[in-house]
Formats: structure tokens, C-alpha cells, sequence
């Protein structure tokens, strides 16, 4: 357990920062199932996979048996800008609380993306670059992971095309505006620039657009380009093991002071942000050296984990991607527009799912009034105004820190401060003029994405 002799900033060196990222894949008792070909169902080869992805990122993405993978020096000369990042102590958020839980946070918005979404959009660039590729597609959400791959691409000098979900390219145009500066071409999806996007448009003219219609519109483009690749910035194991070194360099921090976490807890869309954080405690926990909880939380109204199905599915709406089983609504689900977050995903990184499913991790799913409110209360103690989506793991912390005041125990709580709010503006106005309202699916809502999983024998008794 920590002492009260713990600064409220705790800092690694450069020589500190992690030469190598981790493969929690490596670790687990039992593999996630494989991708498979949509065609034949049979597990995807690194043939099937480089038409869309780059051969570096293939190759990680099939490797399950590595524990380390080394960072190549151009990737950590790059992450020397800002990295590594602070670990805090948020004193001043205990003291609000009145909790005798010690609360600390992994904060990523150090960087112009303001998200830690830069992470593993500098490595994918790097990798597309030495294969010698001229141009990237890729979706975006809230925004963070287009702009991070925008300042990327205009380093290493490869242009970019970004499909952004429409209702967040409406709701920040500024996010908007700062990819462009960057030299990205944003276009709002679902859109008529791809045949995908002009079928999605035909079956839901209305749509605000999701994370899946973009993924398909990105990959549609990658297929038919020349010297293009499709980048993803969530769910697949790859980016997942890029995001490790979240995990890693709060460890080592932790570590110095000798503090150990009993409680660890991210947002959850797609699983990036969550399955970098935890991938070092997650393997003390699995060989048995730790039992600390890891809590995931994720939207009410995109509720993958608990409301979710365990099966294949497709990774976007026009199921072009392989078959993946995780927790899924199913890929023809459509979030509600007015959710404030970038947590608009059907489904969870099948490195997540199966440590869900396997009781490793739990979930909650919570409402974005009750988030926002979180949100605001640590911005006046803490001096950081969150990102609608770490504001959900803000959440969960601030709520196990009030159960830790209501029984006398004094646990250690980690959470991720994936990003900065500062482009969310709207909605924390919304919030704040008491005109934002909470949507959460009905299970015939959900009915209707699970009805569109695909038909296929291993889905036969989800």
C-alpha cells in the first residue's frame, strides 16, 4: 500500500521510457478465437490480411506467442516529443471526495492530438511508410484517433484520408479543422463517396453515422488505391499491444513508490486506451500475483459488454471486415446521435472480450449525464477538462472512491485520463444549459442489430 509521501506527479526519465511493448496475448491462459475469412470461415492468414493492412502490422497482429516486442528506435525517438507521460496523484479529487481510497490517473492528452490515440497512430505510419506506401485511410469518432494519424502521416510525409463519423463532424468542427491543418482530407460519414457509404445512405438516410459505416468506407477505399493501406485505431490486437506502453510506464512508475493498484479502470469503446492500461497488471493477475479488479466502462447507450453478444461478427457496418468474435450489438446496430462520446462502436477488442467473458474483467455501463457531471467535478479540483470518454472511467473511479468512504477501506485506484475535452465543447454545453438527455436502448433496439449477425455455424448457440 502507498504512503502520503507519494508526490502528486510522478515522472519517468527518458532512459525510463519502455524499449519494447507488451504482448498480453502472450500470457493468457487461453487465445480469443481467430479472425476468420468471412468467405471460407476458415482462420485468416496473413494473405487474407495484407490487401488491407501493412505487413508489419499483419505480422503483429497474428502473434500470440511474444511477450516483448521491440519499439524500433524511429518509433521511440518519436515518442521521446511527449512521452513518457505523468502519472498523478489526485489529491485533490480525494480530498473532495472524502474517500481514504488513493486515486491516480494515467494522463494521455499531452500531446497536440490531446489523446493517446498518437501512440499507436505513430507506429502504424512508420510501418507504412518503410513498406513504402504513399497514402493511409482511416475513420474517426470523437475525432482523436483522425487527428493523431493526421499529425503522423504529415511527418513521415504520406497523405490521408479520414472518414469521420458525421454526427461528431457536426457536433466538432474544430476537431475537424485541426486534421486539415495537418493536410488530412475529412470526409463526413456515411457518405456518397464510396459504394458502402451510398447503400448505408440509402437504408438510413438520416443516420448520424457510426464508427462501423466509416470503417467500411476507409477499407472500400484502401482496397481500390494504389500503395494504400487501411489504419485502425482500436479493437485489433496490434493496436492494442502499441497502446501497452500506456500500461507499461505507469507500472514502472507505480513501482518506484511501490504502490499497488487494487482497483484499475478505462472507458471502453473499441478497447485501445482500456487494453494498453491494463496489460502489465492484467498478467500479474492472470500468473496469480495479483488480484486487483479491473473494471471496463463503456456507454448505456452503446453497450457492448453488458448488453452484448458473444459471437462473430463483422468489424463495420458493410461487412467487408474479417469475422471477429467479440462482444458485439451487431454490425448493423446504430448508436444514438446525441451520445456525447467517441464510444460509438458495436462491438470490443477480441483481446477484451475474451478476458471479459473468461472473468478476468467486469463491465458497467453508464449514462452520459451522470458522466458529464463526473467530468465537471474533476475539472474544478483536478485542473483538466476530460474527454467526454475518459470521463466514463472518471466516473466508476469517483464512485469506488465514495464506496471506499463509506466502509473505512483505503484501496488504490488507477484510472486512464485518455485525452482532453477541450473540442467536446458542445457537449459540455449541452450538458450544462440542462439540455443533454440520456438515451439507452431497449432490448428490441437491440434485437435488431443482433437479428444481422452473421449466419454461421459457430454462432449457432450464442
Amino acid at each position: 500500500m502507498a504512503t502520503n509521501k507519494i508526490p502528486t506527479k510522478i515522472y519517468l526519465s527518458e532512459d525510463e521510457l519502455p524499449k519494447y511493448w507488451y504482448n498480453l496475448r502472450a500470457d493468457m491462459k487461453e487465445k480469443h478465437e481467430p479472425f476468420l475469412n468471412p468467405v471460407t470461415l476458415k482462420p485468416c492468414t496473413a494473405a487474407d490480411l495484407e490487401p488491407v493492412f501493412c505487413k508489419d502490422l499483419v505480422e503483429q497482429e497474428l502473434n500470440q506467442t511474444d511477450r516483448y516486442i521491440e519499439i524500433p528506435e524511429g518509433i521511440r525517438e518519436f515518442y521521446k516529443a511527449y512521452r513518457p507521460s505523468s502519472l498523478t496523484r489526485a489529491y485533490f479529487l480525494e480530498k473532495k471526495l472524502g474517500t481514504p481510497a488513493e486515486i491516480y490517473y494515467k494522463f494521455e492528452g499531452n500531446n497536440t492530438s490531446g489523446s493517446h490515440k498518437l501512440n499507436s497512430a505513430v507506429a502504424q505510419v512508420y510501418y507504412a511508410k518503410k513498406e513504402g506506401l504513399t497514402s493511409l485511410t482511416t475513420e474517426t469518432g470523437a475525432g482523436q484517433w483522425g487527428t493523431a494519424l493526421a499529425m503522423a502521416c504529415a511527418f513521415y510525409g504520406l497523405d490521408l484520408n479520414v472518414y469521420m463519423v458525421k454526427v461528431s463532424s457536426q457536433q466538432k468542427p474544430y476537431r475537424k479543422a485541426v486534421m486539415q491543418t495537418y493536410g488530412a482530407n475529412v470526409i463526413p460519414s456515411p457518405s456518397d463517396t464510396t459504394e458502402a457509404g451510398r447503400k448505408i445512405l440509402a437504408e438510413h438516410p438520416d443516420t448520424g453515422g457510426s464508427l462501423g459505416c466509416a470503417i467500411s468506407e476507409a477499407i472500400e477505399v484502401a482496397l481500390h488505391k494504389d500503395k494504400c493501406r487501411y489504419v485502425l485505431g482500436s479493437v485489433l490486437d496490434h493496436v492494442l499491444l502499441h497502446q501497452s506502453i500506456i500500461g507499461l510506464e505507469s507500472k514502472i512508475a507505480m513501482d518506484k513508490y511501490g504502490i499497488k493498484p487494487d482497483i484499475i479502470i478505462g472507458c471502453a469503446g473499441g478497447g485501445s486506451n482500456l487494453g494498453g492500461l491494463i496489460a502489465p497488471f492484467m498478467a500479474d493477475k492472470i500468473n496469480g500475483k495479483s488480484d486487483a479488479k479491473f473494471i471496463a466502462v463503456e456507454p448505456a447507450s452503446c453497450p457492448s459488454l453488458t448488453r452484448g453478444k458473444f459471437a462473430y461478427d463483422f468489424g463495420d457496418t458493410g461487412k467487408t471486415t474479417p469475422l471477429m468474435r467479440m462482444y458485439t450489438l451487431g454490425c448493423e446496430f446504430m448508436p444514438s446521435p446525441s451520445h456525447a462520446g467517441g464510444l460509438r462502436y458495436h462491438g470490443m477488442s477480441p483481446v477484451l472480450s475474451k478476458l471479459y467473458h473468461d472473468g478476468y474483467m467486469e463491465a458497467r455501463a453508464v449514462e452520459q449525464t451522470s458522466i458529464f457531471k463526473a467530468a465537471t467535478e474533476f475539472a474544478r479540483c483536478e485542473g483538466i477538462l476530460p474527454a467526454p470518454e475518459s470521463a466514463h472511467a472518471i466516473r466508476v473511479a469517483m464512485d469506488e472512491a465514495i464506496k471506499c468512504r463509506e466502509t473505512g477501506e483505503k484501496k488504490v485506484i488507477l484510472f486512464g485520463l485518455t485525452g482532453t475535452g477541450y473540442f467536446d465543447m458542445t457537449s459540455y454545453m449541452s450538458y450544462l444549459d440542462g439540455k443533454m438527455t440520456d438515451y439507452v436502448p431497449t432490448d428490441a433496439d437491440l434485437q435488431k442489430g443482433f437479428d444481422a449477425l452473421p449466419d454461421i455455424p459457430q454462432n449457432k448457440n450464442i
